[in-house]
């Protein structure tokens, strides 16, 4: 996570200051160092690894941050397994996970890709992004999916980064929606739970209810014949009407 911070003022000091002599080399071997830091952790990591086929495999994005530098910051995000937030259930936890992650790597993703942007197209023929804000603006409407049309890359690198920025612009919509259907069904589903209980406790109420009066009626007398009695207890009222 050092490194990667380190790499992120590095990156943004070349392309927003553009500095020179001392500084411009400071710059440098702090990009150069991190890239040489996360390329001996791979290395480590695949030599330690009982089978490096499925190790590979399954860590796939160790490859892409070694090969391509703007994804370098993203190992920052490794904050989120030291927060430690707890919750109420374990599915609350694991979408405060998710949406922590996916915040996280948006704002990532946001910052590097437009310092990518504007070191891609500032200067070139045609170009209409010149300044950080320009990309920065870019690059939000683009992660959201809006595309404006007012700023659009012209080289091939601005394009590639511009892809990216779509991909990860779709994922976040339908990590932003499962989210939201997550919480709303567990949140009916609670409701439903709560509807139950109620439900559960009228019922053993009348259970109880129930069987006092039936030890009631126990104690009691009962009469010999209670049709009888009630056809007479009829004519009464009857009787009375009349």
């Amino acid at each position: 996570m050092a490194a990667a911070l380190a790499f992120l003022f590095a990156y943004a000091a070349m392309v927003l200051a553009r500095p020179a002599g001392a500084a411009l080399l400071v710059a440098e071997v702090v990009m150069w160092g991190t890239w040489l830091l996360f390329a001996v952790d791979f290395v480590v990591r695949l030599v330690l690894a009982d089978q490096w086929g499925r190790w590979m495999l399954t860590h796939w994005y160790e490859v892409a941050v070694i090969l391509l530098p703007m994804l370098r910051p993203l190992r920052l995000l490794r904050l989120v397994t030291l927060l430690g937030v707890m919750h109420r259930s374990v599915g609350s936890a694991v979408r405060g996970q998710v949406i922590t992650y996916a915040a996280g790597s948006t704002a990532v993703l946001l910052v590097v890709s437009s310092l990518a942007m504007l070191d891609a197209e500032r200067g070139a023929p045609g170009a209409s992004i010149d300044s950080y804000g320009e990309a920065l603006w870019w690059s939000a409407v683009t992660v959201t999916t809006v595309g404006y049309g007012d700023y659009s890359p012209v080289t091939a690198v601005g394009r590639a980064i511009a892809v990216g920025l779509m991909v990860a612009g779709i994922a976040l919509l339908g990590v932003i929606t499962a989210t939201l259907a997550s919480w709303i069904v567990e949140r009916i589903g609670e409701q439903g739970d709560a509807n139950q209980a109620a439900t559960r406790a009228q019922v053993a109420e009348l259970s109880r209810e129930l069987a006092a009066l039936r030890r009631e009626l126990s104690a009691g007398r009962v009469p010999d014949d209670p049709v009888g009695d009630s056809r007479d207890h009829a004519r009464g009222g009857a009787s009375v009407s009349s």
